[in-house]
Order: structure tokens, then sequence, then C-alpha cells
């Protein structure tokens, strides 16, 4: 892939204050509650621009998309945000735990040349019709890229992670802020001609796979074709190495509701066509935290071995289910890449064989609502269920690297949500102008 070095607009410190607290998590993970604080936070966090509230009496022409352009407008008459002198490329470090391990993970960004996919970039995964009309209504309004597209790449000589690894033990961060949940992000200046040139080189006949930011590539290639700009060729990218020890993939559940007449006795005998399953009945508070145990004990047991299982909860029992026939599997028009997939086995099998949750339902989230494994998501996906809010939940192991990489080698996407690469970028730290 064709890269370069920039010159990024960075929040302004003697202006802004401490940058930690202008930059914000990607806007699709951003809740109302989460916004809310990050608007309290400080009064130029990035969230008014690339998340911003909707107020009534909003229109065509006053709306959170005029008022990111009157932001930015304002923030760059004023230095909030600045512009390096220099052509950078900007190495980025993560340093989080999981279980009581110690991660790092490091990267670094600079621009990509856009391509179509199945030219040098592939996707992994489907993506949803609303995230992309958002995210092409805020590039339009404010001719800007604030949020990172996560790429990955393979270099078994691990050329940029190198350079990374020197440079964060010679010199100090440009930005260093440890998030509320533990994750340290600290963001280092890659200037040096001969650094930048040996990235630069070790790119060119890389090919490169999404892992985060489908909506927003899809975007950047939209916002392409309507405005002709010959900066819109160029897009702002977080690039990670598929070799770096830092790359961790968590799962995503479904939780589903909004389906008529949804019985869980009717669905679990429908399943033991294709599946064993596991009931795990509780009585007391205790022995329903013993029997979830239980359950998500199997569910690693079942990745650990390379079978396809799954924990269910419908507010009165957990459930594990374990595929023992592949037979409808054999029957769909994909590689053995993709049937090896939960996600596929879920989707193609439960979902939409048994519960009539096609592809116009998932693109539209009508009846279904994505669930992230980190913080109290799943404790409040469980309370979603015992409220009758939601009707029945999907725990799925999360998806290999491995896995991502065999998919889209087969030139095919997985379905919607079907990885949860950790930790989550930060928008804000560089911000390209076009």
């Amino acid at each position: 892939m064709e890269i370069k070095a920039f010159k990024a607009y960075r929040f302004n410190p003697a202006v802004a204050g401490d940058t930690g607290r202008c930059i914000a998590p990607p806007y699709d993970v951003i809740n109302d509650a989460q916004q809310e604080e990050l608007y309290q936070q400080n009064p130029y966090n990035i969230v008014r621009i690339d998340k911003g509230k909707i107020q009534a009496g909003d229109n065509e022409t006053q709306n959170q998309y005029t008022r990111a352009a009157d932001y930015l407008t304002d923030w760059l008459k004023r230095d909030v945000l600045v512009q390096d002198a220099k052509e950078t490329i900007y190495g980025y470090v993560q340093d989080f735990e999981i279980g009581g391990a110690g991660y790092q993970r490091s990267g670094f960004v600079a621009l990509g040349k856009l391509a179509e996919f199945g030219s040098g970039v592939q996707p992994h995964e489907k993506t949803l019709d609303g995230p992309k009309a958002d995210r092409l209504k805020l590039t339009l309004a404010t001719d800007a890229q604030f949020g990172q597209i996560f790429m990955l790449y393979d270099d078994a000589k691990k050329t940029a992670d190198k350079i990374i690894e020197r440079i964060i033990a010679a010199r100090k961060a440009a930005v260093d802020f440890t998030e509320e949940d533990g994750v340290r992000h600290r963001l280092f200046l890659i200037e040096d001609d001969k650094d930048i040139a040996a990235i630069l080189e070790m790119m060119k006949d890389k090919e490169t796979l999404i892992a985060d930011g489908h909506h927003r590539y899809e975007t950047a290639l939209n916002y392409k074709r309507l405005t002709k700009k010959p900066s819109a060729d160029w897009q702002m990218i977080t690039f990670i190495n598929m070799q770096n020890s830092g790359l961790v993939v968590l799962p995503t559940h479904r939780l589903v509701g909004n389906l008529s007449n949804f019985d869980m006795d009717s669905l679990v005998k429908k399943m033991q066509d294709e599946f064993k399953v596991t009931e795990f009945t509780y009585s007391s508070d205790d022995s329903k935290q013993k029997a979830r145990g239980l359950m998500f004990k199997r569910m690693k047991k079942a990745f650990e071995q390379g079978n396809n299982g799954f924990g269910i909860y419908d507010g009165g029992k957990f459930y594990f289910i374990v595929l023992t026939t592949r037979k409808h599997l054999a029957e769909l028009n994909i590689s053995e890449a993709s049937k090896s997939l939960d996600v596929v086995v879920l989707h193609k099998l439960i979902l939409e064989g048994l519960l009539g949750i096609g592809e116009e339902q998932l693109a539209g989230e009508k009846n279904i609502e994505y669930i992230k494994d980190i913080g109290v998501a799943v404790d409040e996906a469980v309370a979603a269920v015992d409220s009758g809010k939601m009707q029945v939940l999907f725990f799925m192991n999360p998806t290999k690297v491995e896995q991502v990489k065999a998919v889209a080698a087969e030139n095919e996407k997985m379905p919607q949500k079907s990885t949860f690469f950790f930790p989550k970028i930060f928008t804000g730290l560089t911000i390209n102008k076009l």
C-alpha cells in the first residue's frame, strides 16, 4: 500500500489544556451518558465534532454536522488545533491489561492512498447503512478526517515496530494519557527522514486488511467519488502489524429482540437438529452466577478445541450449544474459511435459519444489538433480557486473527461486528484536513 507522512493538526495544550481531556473513543462506541461526560470533560473535546449532540429544532441547515464544521473553523482560528510544521509519521502505543495480563500494542499513523477493495485493501466485515450515511455527512460538512481506520498489515521483519520501540526508549511522548479503564495512550513523532523512508518502503508491497473502521473507509471512498478532490485520495490510517504481540481480539455478543411469537422452548427443540444443547438452571443470584460461569467455561473449552460453540441466555436459563453436524453449512455457497467461523454458524443457522433475522434485518439493526465484551456491557445485556426489553442473548467466542486473514484471502466478508479489536483507537490524536 502506498503511504506518506503528513502534517497533522493536533490539540494545542497552551490553549486546549491536557490533550488527554480532548480526545475520545470512536464515535460508534460512545453512548449518551459517555457523550455527556465527554462534553463536560473539556470544552474542546473532539466529541463535539465527531459525535455531536442532536438538538431540538435541528434541520437541514442547522444540525450536528453544521455545528461540527463551526467548531472546527473556530478551533483552527483560535489555535486550539495547530498543524505540525514537518511531514511526520506518528507512533501510537497503547498499554493495557486483560484478565490480569499486561499487553502493549504499537502501530503508526500515516496517510494511505485509497484503493477499491481487492486492490491492496481487503475488508473483512459487512457494513451497516446508517453509520455510512452519518460519516459521509460529517466529512462533507467538515472536509476533514478525525477518526482512525485500524488497518492490519503483515511484516515479519517488524520494521516499524522496531523504529517505534527505539523511539519509545529515547524520547518523551507528545501525548501521554491514561483513560479511566486503565488503557494508556501515547503518541510519538517519527520525524527522522531515514525512519520515514524505511516505513514507506516497507509498506510498498504490503496487502492490508481493515480491522476496524469499515464504515469510515467506505465513507472515504464515497467522499472521493463525490468531491473529486486530489486530497481525498488519501485517508488517515493507523497501521498495526499482524505480528505485533499486543494484537488482541475480543468477542461481540448478540442481543436479540422485537421478534414476534418468540418461544425459547421451540428454539431449543429446533437447535437440537444441529447442535448439542446443555442447559444451566439456577434458583438464586448466587446459583445464577455459577450457571453463567459454567456456560462460559464450556465456551472457552469449545474455543480451545476449535469447535463452534455458543452461550445463550433467555432470562430463565443459561445454555451452551455446540455444533454437531455440518450438513446445512455444507449447503452454503461460501468458502471453508467462512464456514469455520462461529459468527457465520450463528448468523446463518440460527439467526437467519431459525429466527428469520436475515441480511435486511441485520443491516438495519431491527432485531439485533451488538454487545462488546468489555466493562459492564455483558451485565447490562443480561439485565436487558431480565427486564423484558430484549428476548435472548447469544454469547460469542472471539474470532481469531488467522481466521480474519483466511476469510479476507477468499475475498469474502464476515457478518457485521464479527471482531472487536481491543483497545479502541482514540479519535482526535491526529486530524487530517482535506
